[in-house]
């Protein structure tokens, strides 16, 4: 296949978690996503947590408000954060696991245990107009229930494979890259849109960009710290290289 141009979806979460380390409104993360918007971003995501961590709800409507381009809902399967993306309306949900005890996603998923209810979630926001995505694992099994659950498209985690390569686990990282492989080429056999996302840096992004059927990746928190000390208009353009150098070798 051909590649198609590779989106980038930047999140905004971590200036929201800078900010509520001293309280009050700085750094804003809202002004973060138009700035990242100006900087060439093809959409900004933002996870409104359970606990508000870091995105709290006025953020939510503020960046619905002042946005211009897609924002992605990250949210967990509840009620509560259902009602809360039919009120906004945002461009896209995607559904996250969620626990309190973390300090930041840990897999993707129970798309099987889970299927009964991801499917009844999924179908009350599409009938509102929001685009349902589902952050799983790289996985066949995890792709067939996706499609079973009726979600257009799915993003891949890939954590594993940054943590292995984080870690100097060449094995692990090689058996992990292969499985993202070899779950972006099925998603797209089945029809579902890929993106990917989870722990990318300039490296991993440019190796990524190299599958032709991963269309977005969604990177928040290397771009903020890479952002506190070259600044995230400098920080965006250096991703979008390294994603359009990759994309080159995509086949």
């Amino acid at each position: 296949m051909s590649a198609p141009f590779l989106r980038l979806g930047v999140n905004i979460d971590h200036v929201a978690t800078v900010r509520n380390a001293r309280g009050g409104a700085h750094p804003d993360p809202v002004r973060a996503a138009l700035l990242a918007i100006e900087a060439g971003a093809d959409g900004i995501t933002a996870h409104l947590r359970e606990d508000r961590r870091h995105i709290r709800d006025e953020d939510m409507a503020r960046l619905k408000r002042a946005i211009s381009k897609p924002l992605n809902f990250e949210m967990a399967a509840t009620d509560e954060m259902v009602a809360i993306a039919l009120h906004t309306r945002p461009h896209a949900s995607c559904l996250v696991p969620e626990k309190r005890s973390e300090r930041t996603t840990e897999g993707g998923l129970d798309v099987i245990g889970g299927h009964d209810h991801l499917k009844i979630i999924a179908a009350e926001l599409k009938r509102a107009g929001v685009r349902v995505s589902l952050f799983i694992e790289p996985s066949m099994e995890a792709l067939d229930a996706a499609l079973s659950i009726g979600a257009p498209i799915v993003e891949l985690h890939t954590g594993s494979w940054c943590d292995a390569l984080f870690h100097g686990e060449a094995a692990k990282a090689d058996h992990e890259f292969g499985r993202i492989r070899v779950a972006a080429a099925r998603a797209y056999e089945l029809g579902i849109e890929c993106h990917a996302g989870h722990g990318l840096d300039f490296d991993t992004a440019r190796k990524i960009a190299s599958l032709p059927q991963i269309v977005e990746l969604n990177i928040g928190h290397f771009l903020m710290g890479e952002a506190m000390f070259i600044g995230l208009p400098k920080a965006l353009a250096q991703m979008r290289a390294a994603m359009d150098e990759g994309r080159q070798h995509a086949g």
